[in-house]
């Protein structure tokens, strides 16, 4: 059933690079890095995710044999370059941020499921194609990842990718179920950032594991 699904317009894929590249090269330019290590960043951050992701399928990672994610991706490190730091605020990387998870995480399970992954790896694929491009950003910047807060964040990706493959398969037309979940997973991700919504952290020690 999933194998009939079509193949996602590689501009989609192109949307949703360009997002996360953007949120990487603003926070290699907020480091006051070098612009090769901006564009360096915009390029594993935009692509880490997908590349990921089609690796495990077992397809070309999609960014090789498109005319256009290179110059998105330099276009974003250019644009977090040349514009002030100042018209960038802090909060501005979180947002981008949560659009990039939200979109690529219903992308990359809507991906799975038009070349024939079964539903529920399909959505681990989703969360795996949201959140791989910024924890491997937030690794080389050395600041503490996203995965170690107990915000919601990988739960937002699971959100998105759940919906997009359900709708998908429920025989949703593409759009709107793409839509319908990025939607959803960004209000999610929106309304942790904006109210510090946590998941509860692992509490059960004994006396013996303090230290």
């Amino acid at each position: 059933m999933t194998s009939a699904l079509p193949v996602l317009p590689p501009l989609l894929d192109v949307a949703g690079t360009a997002v996360f590249a953007l949120t990487g090269a603003l926070l290699a330019a907020r480091l006051r890095q070098s612009f090769v290590t901006v564009a360096f960043f915009a390029l594993v951050t935009g692509v880490g995710g997908g590349s990921v992701r089609d690796v495990l399928i077992g397809v070309p990672a999609f960014w090789l044999t498109s005319p256009w994610v290179a110059p998105v991706v330099f276009t974003a490190a250019m644009l977090a370059w040349f514009m002030p730091v100042r018209i960038w605020p802090a909060l501005l990387l979180e947002w981008a941020d949560a659009a990039g998870l939200a979109a690529f995480s219903a992308l990359g399970a809507a991906k799975a499921l038009a070349l024939g992954v079964a539903p529920l790896p399909a959505i681990v694929l989703g969360v795996v194609t949201g959140c791989v491009g910024g924890i491997i950003r937030d690794v080389l910047a050395g600041v503490p990842s996203i995965l170690m807060r107990p915000e919601l964040y990988v739960t937002a990706a699971a959100l998105s990718a759940t919906l997009c493959a359900g709708a998908l398969i429920a025989g949703l037309p593409q759009s709107a179920a793409l839509g319908m979940a990025a939607i959803a997973g960004f209000a999610l991700r929106g309304a942790a950032i904006w109210w510090k919504i946590e998941l509860p952290a692992y509490s059960r020690f004994d006396a013996t594991d303090k230290h």
